[in-house]
């Protein structure tokens, strides 16, 4: 699909959904509270598809079920794994017809409060974004008037979405009951959190501790683009790990020369679990990663000027990499 259908076509279902927001809710859809701690701040959600327990519901729903591809082989939930901290932990995914997606699969925590999706910020909101892995000949493959007619004869669907939307179209339904699991999606209960903004001196060892200072600090200076809370700052950055770079990244969306080669800064909440790294998978652990920052990048020609040689030892690079541990979420620990 061309980039200019492509975004006909979500402007085109954006638009008759905004049509439709008039439409009254369910009185049973009570509101749905993902838990975000006050630190955190206020996760933006559009006035036409507040998250209610309903929504979540259905949007969880069509997470998993295979359906929605072209070959009935695969659903959102096999990309975006809750058992791996919705990620897959593979370079680059599995989707229809043995195809391989071209980039790497990031985790869905938090992800509702991003401004913008994917890795190049092709998608202006959840409900957009939804419509991107549908499509996709590489994915899903499929259209949504192609899964409305899967789905219209399920009655166990149809309840549902009568609970969530009431009478809205199946189209929109399906991009605002995914868009809705996805917002409550929210991983915040880290050793991480308890130290940092809890308060709680021994949930960090000395070690990590360390790690933390280290982050930081001015030496490596990680927390200019993986800022806390949520551990980026959601910006777009080359960080020198090619060059050339045969993937565009944001220069695809915005046509500027000075964006090729920048990718979004993705969060590093439960970086220790959504292995392997980078947009295209291509370092495998964390050790890797932090080889590549401390050499300080390949020289690409948009390269952030943060990207440069750390000179960080053997022992601060361990420390970094144990403090990046008590980003992962505690229903994830062993």
């Amino acid at each position: 699909m061309s980039n200019r259908v492509y975004y006909i076509s979500i402007i085109s279902l954006l638009f008759l959904s905004a049509c439709q927001s008039d439409l009254p809710v369910p009185a049973d859809n009570r509101p749905y509270y993902p838990g975000i701690p006050s630190y955190a701040g206020k996760m933006p959600v559009p006035d036409d598809n507040k998250l209610t327990e309903a929504r979540v519901r259905l949007g969880e729903f069509l997470f998993f079920d295979t359906r929605l591809s072209k070959d009935l082989s695969i659903s959102c939930a096999s990309c975006h794994d809750p058992a791996k901290a919705f990620s897959d932990q593979k370079r680059l995914s599995n989707g229809v017809d043995g195809k391989t997606g071209k980039r790497n699969a990031p985790t869905l925590f938090n992800t509702g409060f991003a401004p913008d999706l994917l890795w190049d910020g092709g998608s202006f909101s959840l409900e957009a974004q939804a419509l991107v892995p549908i499509q996709n000949h590489r994915e899903m493959g499929m259209r949504l008037d192609e899964i409305a007619a899967r789905l219209e004869p399920d009655e166990e669907f149809a309840a549902l979405a009568r609970s969530a939307y009431g009478g809205e179209r199946i189209e929109y339904v399906i991009i605002k009951a995914l868009a809705s699991y996805q917002r409550s999606l929210v991983s915040f209960d880290t050793r991480f959190d308890d130290y940092y903004y809890r308060g709680e001196e021994s949930a960090l060892n000395t070690e990590e501790k360390a790690g933390l200072e280290l982050f930081f600090s001015e030496k490596t200076q990680c927390a200019s683009c993986h800022t806390p809370p949520l551990f980026t700052n959601y910006s777009y950055r080359d960080n020198g790990l090619y060059n050339p770079y045969i993937d565009s990244g944001r220069g695809r969306i915005t046509l500027a020369p000075e964006d090729l080669g920048k990718f979004k800064v993705p969060t590093l909440r439960n970086v220790a679990l959504t292995f392997p790294y980078m947009h295209d998978g291509s370092l495998a652990t964390l050790d890797e990663v932090l080889a590549h920052y401390n050499a300080g990048g390949k020289g690409s020609p948009n390269q952030s000027a943060l990207i440069r040689p750390l000179k960080l030892s053997i022992e601060e690079q361990k420390m970094l990499i144990s403090f990046l541990k008590t980003l992962s979420d505690k229903r994830y620990e062993k």
